[in-house]
């Protein structure tokens, strides 16, 4: 009986006559032999049928097919030094599984909302394979470091009542007779997680309601929010650029194909395997800045242009340490010899890429605490169960968040966040 395989395993069982459900992506040919670009979900690679050494039939349903035409594909592994993945198939049979016809995306070019609008269909195609799998080997690698290093995941509420960032940029939604809104993340529950556990992480959907068009936005994204006890700021910038570092190694390890099928040169990544990562203040940056001949002041927020041109700046990821208090969130804890920093970071991808991490070492003063949450604007009911983790046995603890999608970005070497993520929510679309 001929064994079943996948195209990813055609390299155990060269010279073998195996079976393989396929659809058909392209094809081309030329008298009495035919090309058939095929594909099953691991990888893509050639069948190539000779007229002569099949039943009329089968050279027939060969030239008839159309692309996405699911089948059976029946024939000999053999090495194909020609192409990058290495092997193909030289077709003994074929049996038609279900028919394609008038597939809207041909192997043209076609403009990206009509991609978008068609990305139900756009997935089966390499460029978005090749980000997907990547996608998939940084998802397993974020568990097996996480593991690695004595973290739980713990699964924050997606529902909440409040905003664990006081901003505006909320999902809200009626919840039977309350307002709730869609989390915009997870650390606060992470927070007491971390008081329960000792060290967490989570891993899920977070929403935002900006009404932004950049290419660094989306309205639903994921987030990787590790949190420690007992765990001071440096410490857990470590811990990042560990984890970093870790991710694009197992990129590097595993998705050599998929890298070529983006043109991402694995060169260049592999300089980002190596630690530790430059570190520069706030203040630097700032000036650096300037220098440049922008007209930012002190105390401004970075724009896009500006992380652009700071992280252009390294030929690694670079850590932004030590923003004013006026521009970040209530629940960071201020520098012990500055009274108008807190002690953040943002890390910087390199080659344009901006912020991806976000973190801080937290409050953990009750009084101070509660009168930023007052300062702010905030319901001290909607904080009393997070000021709770104050009272009893608080502790020193950091934690960060880096945004998947910016990650697989720029890992990837992408242009756009919405080809990061397998169905794109923005301001401009909820569909498909």
């Amino acid at each position: 009986m001929v064994q079943i395989i996948r195209i990813d395993e055609a390299k155990d069982h060269v010279d073998e006559e195996v079976k393989i459900g396929v659809w058909l992506t392209d094809k081309r040919s030329s008298g009495k032999i035919a090309f058939l670009q095929l594909r099953d979900g691991s990888a893509f690679f050639q069948g190539v049928i000779v007229k002569n050494n099949v039943a009329p039939e089968v050279f027939e349903a060969a030239k008839e097919m159309h692309q996405e035409t699911s089948f059976w594909v029946t024939g000999t592994i053999h090495q194909d030094t020609r192409s990058h993945f290495g092997y193909e198939i030289e077709v003994s049979d074929i049996e038609i599984i279900g028919e394609s016809n008038d597939y809207p995306i041909t192997p043209k070019d076609h403009g990206i909302e009509f991609l978008l609008d068609h990305r139900h269909l756009w997935l089966r195609s390499k460029r978005p394979f090749a980000i997907m799998q990547i996608r998939n080997e940084m998802i397993r690698a974020t568990y097996e470091f996480f593991n690695q290093e004595g973290f739980i995941k713990i699964d924050p509420p997606i529902l909440t009542g409040s905003a664990p960032e006081g901003t505006t940029e909320l999902f809200q939604i009626d919840y039977f007779d309350h307002d709730a809104y869609l989390s915009q993340s997870g650390q606060l529950y992470m927070e007491a997680g971390a008081q329960a556990f000792g060290k967490v992480f989570s891993f899920g959907p977070t929403f935002r309601a900006e009404k932004s068009k950049t290419r660094r936005h989306l309205t639903e994204f994921w987030m990787i929010e590790p949190e420690m006890a007992f765990t001071h700021q440096e410490e857990s910038l470590a811990v990042q650029e560990k984890y970093i570092a870790y991710l694009v190694q197992s990129v590097l390890d595993n998705c050599d194909y998929e890298l070529h099928l983006l043109g991402r040169d694995p060169e260049v990544l592999k300089k980002y395997t190596k630690l530790p990562y430059p570190r520069i203040s706030y203040d630097e940056a700032v000036k650096m800045l300037q220098d440049h001949g922008t007209d930012i002041k002190w105390g401004d927020d970075f724009g896009a242009p500006d992380e652009t041109f700071l992280s252009d700046q390294f030929d690694q990821p670079v850590f932004v340490l030590n923003y004013p208090v006026a521009i970040k969130p209530f629940y960071m804890k201020k520098a012990p010899d500055r009274d108008d920093v807190y002690l953040c970071a943002d890390l910087l991808a390199p080659e344009g890429y901006g912020e991806i991490i976000g973190g801080s070492e937290r409050e953990t003063d009750y009084e101070v605490l509660k009168q930023r949450i007052l300062d702010a604007g905030l319901k001290e009911s909607d904080y009393d169960w997070y000021l709770d983790l104050r009272k009893y046995g608080s502790t020193p603890h950091s934690g960060f968040g880096l945004g998947f999608e910016r990650a697989i970005t720029w890992i990837c070497k992408l242009d756009h966040l919405r080809e990061a993520i397998p169905f794109p929510r923005m301001i401009n679309r909820i569909e498909p």
